[in-house]
C-alpha cells in the first residue's frame, strides 16, 4: 500500500525569510537580552535601557502581547482602555503588521525601549506560532500513521513524574510512528540520561534502542533502572487494565490469608520499587502467584536470593494454584498466553492442574520472547559532530536518531551526524540548555577547525550573528508558565543584585567567576544571605556589620519593582531568541540535499515542558 504524503512543509526560502524577520527584531532587543540581572544596579540597566516607568511597563505587558489575558466571559469587570483597545485590535494588527512598524518600539538614537505595547505585540508577532513555520503535531501523526491503530499499553505516568511522563508519552508515540513509516526498528537516543525514553520505546513499542550518554553514572543507573522495569513490566501492564477491578479480583479478595496485602498497595509498591535503586533488597514474585490469588502477592525480603531460589520457594504452592492462576491468566493481555484450543492439545483430556501447567509454561515462554524483542542498550560515550556511530554500535543498521532535551551543542551535533550518515534515515530532536551552546562569533578568536553549536545555517553565518551567553540564558525562561501565573523569583534576584553592589563597593571586586548558587533558599534574612554568599565567594564578612548590610537593603528596596518589570521584559523576549536558535537548525536542514521533509513541531505542553519544540527530518527514500 502506498505511503501517505507527509504534511506540507515550509520551503527553504520561507524558512529563511521567517528567520530574517525574527533576527531583525531580536537585533534591536539584544541590549535587553544581553543584560544580566546581577548587574542591574551596578550598571544602571533600567536607566540605560528602558524609558517608561516600571508600573507602566508591567501594565503594558499585561495589556498586549504574549502575557495579555482576555477577561473571562460574564465576569462583569470593565477592561482598562488600553487592554480593551489592544484586545480588540490585536489580531488584525498582527495580520497586517509590517516589520518596520516594530522598530519604532526602540529609540533610534539611544536604543532605549520607548513603546512597551508595540514591543509586546512584536514579541507575539515573531513567535513560532505567528511566523507560520510550524507543522501541527496532529497533521504529522495522521500522515505517518494513516489508518493504522496506535499501540496500546500502559501510560508512563505509572513510573515517572508528570512532566517526564508527558514528554515520554508524546515523543515515543511520534518516534514509533516515524520508525514505522520509514520501516526501521533501530533507534539511537542521544543524551539518553536516565533512560526513560529509551526504556519506554523498547518495551512499549518493541524498538531496539541504543541510549548513548556521556555520563557513566547515568548509563549505569539507566541499565539498572531498565532491568528492574523489565522485570515488572507485566505487572505495570496488568495494573493499567480496567479488568483488574473485575469480579475475579473481588472474589479473590474475599479469601483471607495470613499476611494479606491489599492489591492496590502492592502494585503501588511495585511501581515505586521497580524504579528506585534504593530498594535493592526487595524482590516481588510476579510470574508465579501464591495461593492468596491475584489480590495478594508475596513480598520476600532477601539480600542474596537468586531467581532460582525464588522458583524453588514457590513450588510448594503449585497444588493450590488451579482456580487462582486461571483468574490471573484471564486478566493478562490477549496475546500473553497461547491458544490451547489448537490441535496440539486436547483440552478435554487434560486435568485442571495440567491445564494450569500448560498455561504457565506458555506464559514463561512468551515472557522470554518478549524480553528478547524488547532491547535497550545503555552506552557511555561523548558525542561530537565527528563521532562515528559504527565505532560505538557494532550492529548499526538503518535507524533514526532521537534526543529528548539534549543539552547545548549536542542537539546541533545530532543534526550534523544525521545529515552526514546515510544509515540514519530520520531524526527527532528536542533541544534545551541554550546557554551551553558554543557560538562562532561570540569571541573574536578564529578557530577554523572547531564545530560550533550556533549558528548552523548559512544565512546567520553570513551575517556573523551572535546572541551572547546572557541572551541564550534568557531563551531558557518559561514565558508560558509566567503567563498562567507562576511567579518569577524577584526577591532572590533582588538579593543577588544588591549583593553585587556590596561586593563592588566594599570589596572592590568587579569581576568574579564565583557563584553563590542556591544560597537564597537556605537563608533566613537578607543579612544571612549576604554573609553566606560572602563566605562562599571567599570574602571576609567580618569587616561588614549588620547595620551596613541593612543600609544597602533599605537603599534599593523601593526599586524592586524595576527589577520585576525588567525581568518580565526578558521573559517576553525569551521565545524570540528561541525562534532564532530553532529556525537556524531548521534552515540548516533545508540546506541539505538529501532531506525529503523537515519541520518544527510543537510536541509538548509548554507549561508542563517549556522546551517543547521538536526538530524533525526524514531523508529521501527513507520510507520506500
Amino acid at each position: 500500500r502506498p505511503r501517505r504524503a507527509l504534511p506540507a512543509q515550509s520551503s527553504p526560502a520561507a524558512a529563511t525569510r521567517a528567520l530574517r524577520r525574527a533576527a531583525g527584531f531580536v537585533r534591536l532587543a539584544l541590549p535587553l537580552c544581553r543584560a544580566h540581572t546581577v548587574e542591574f544596579f551596578t550598571r544602571g540597566l533600567w536607566e540605560r535601557l528602558v524609558a517608561p516607568r516600571p508600573d507602566a511597563v508591567l501594565e503594558a505587558l499585561r495589556a498586549a502581547g504574549p502575557l495579555a489575558r482576555p477577561l473571562a466571559a460574564g465576569s462583569g469587570a470593565a477592561a482598562p482602555p488600553a487592554v480593551k483597545h489592544y484586545s480588540q485590535n490585536y489580531f488584525p494588527f498582527l495580520l497586517c503588521a509590517d516589520d518596520d512598524i516594530f522598530s519604532s518600539a526602540f529609540c533610534e538614537n539611544s536604543g532605549k525601549l520607548i513603546n512597551v505595547h508595540l514591543f509586546a505585540l512584536a514579541a507575539k508577532y515573531y513567535s513560532l506560532s505567528s511566523l507560520g513555520v510550524c507543522t501541527p503535531l496532529e497533521d504529522v501523526l495522521e500522515a505517518l500513521k494513516g489508518d493504522s491503530e496506535g499501540a496500546t499499553g500502559i501510560k508512563p505516568d505509572e513510573f515517572m513524574n508528570n512532566k517526564k511522563s508527558h514528554e515520554v508519552q508524546l515523543m515515543s508515540e511520534l518516534v514509533d510512528s516515524i520508525a514505522n513509516y520509514c520501516g526501521i526498528k533501530q533507534v539511537i537516543d542521544i543524551g539518553s540520561g536516565k533512560g526513560y525514553l529509551s526504556s519506554f520505546l523498547s518495551m512499549q513499542y518493541n524498538l531496539k534502542v541504543y541510549g548513548i550518554d556521556s555520563s557513566s553514572s547515568n548509563t549505569n543507573g539507566a541499565h539498572e533502572r531498565n532491568r528492574k522495569l523489565k522485570k515488572h513490566w507485566r505487572a505495570y501492564q496488568s495494573r493499567g487494565k480496567e479488568n483488574l477491578k473485575s469480579q475475579n479480583l473481588e472474589n479473590a479478595n474475599d479469601r483471607p490469608v495470613e499476611g494479606e496485602i491489599n492489591c492496590k498497595t502492592v502494585n503501588e509498591e511495585l511501581l515505586s520499587n521497580a524504579y528506585s535503586l534504593q530498594n535493592q533488597n526487595q524482590v516481588i514474585i510476579q510470574d508465579l502467584v501464591p495461593s492468596c490469588g491475584l489480590a495478594e502477592m508475596a513480598t520476600l525480603e532477601t539480600n542474596a536470593e537468586t531467581e532460582a531460589d525464588l522458583m524453588t520457594e514457590t513450588q510448594s504452592y503449585e497444588t493450590k494454584l488451579s482456580e487462582d492462576v486461571l483468574a490471573v491468566l484471564n486478566v493478562l493481555p490477549a496475546d500473553a498466553v497461547e491458544d490451547f484450543s489448537s490441535s496440539h492439545y486436547n483440552c478435554g483430556e487434560l486435568s485442571e492442574d495440567e491445564k494450569v501447567q500448560r498455561k504457565m509454561t506458555s506464559l514463561n515462554t512468551k515472557a522470554r520472547k518478549s524480553s528478547e524483542s524488547n532491547l535497550y542498550f545503555p552506552l557511555t560515550s561523548c558525542i561530537t559532530a565527528e563521532t562515528e556511530l559504527s565505532d560505538i554500535i557494532t550492529d548499526l543498521e538503518d535507524c533514526m536518531m532521537v534526543g529528548l532535551h539534549t543539552c547545548g551543542d549536542l542537539a546541533a551535533n545530532t543534526l550534523r551526524i544525521f545529515t552526514a550518515k546515510p544509515e540514519i534515515r530520520a531524526v527527532c530532536s528536542v533541544g534545551c540548555c541554550y546557554h551551553l551552546l558554543s557560538e562562532q562569533f561570540e569571541n573574536q578568536e578564529e578557530c577554523h577547525d572547531q564545530v560550533w553549536g550556533f549558528p548552523m545555517c548559512q544565512y546567520l553565518k553570513d551575517k556573523g550573528w551572535c546572541c551572547g551567553r546572557n541572551a541564550r540564558m534568557s531563551a531558557c525562561l518559561a514565558l508560558d508558565r509566567v503567563a498562567v501565573g507562576q511567579m518569577l523569583p524577584t526577591e532572590s534576584l533582588f538579593y543577588r543584585a544588591v549583593l553585587q553592589v556590596i561586593i563592588e563597593e566594599i570589596y572592590g571586586v568587579t569581576k568574579s567567576d564565583g557563584h553563590v548558587g542556591k544560597t537564597f533558599s537556605k537563608s533566613s534574612s537578607f543579612i544571612d544571605y549576604v554573609r553566606r554568599s560572602l563566605k562562599k565567594l571567599e570574602l571576609d564578612d567580618a569587616k561588614l556589620p549588620d547595620s551596613c548590610i541593612m543600609d544597602y537593603y533599605e537603599k534599593y528596596k523601593h526599586r524592586m519593582n524595576e527589577l520585576e518589570a525588567f525581568n518580565m521584559l526578558k521573559v517576553v523576549l525569551a521565545p524570540c531568541i528561541e525562534v532564532l536558535i530553532l529556525l537556524d537548525r531548521l534552515c540548516y536542514l533545508k540546506e541539505q540535499e538529501n532531506i525529503a521533509w523537515s519541520g518544527l513541531v510543537k510536541l509538548f505542553d509548554p507549561v508542563k515542558s517549556p522546551r517543547c519544540y521538536a526538530v524533525i527530518a526524514l531523508k529521501h527514500q527513507s520510507c520506500s
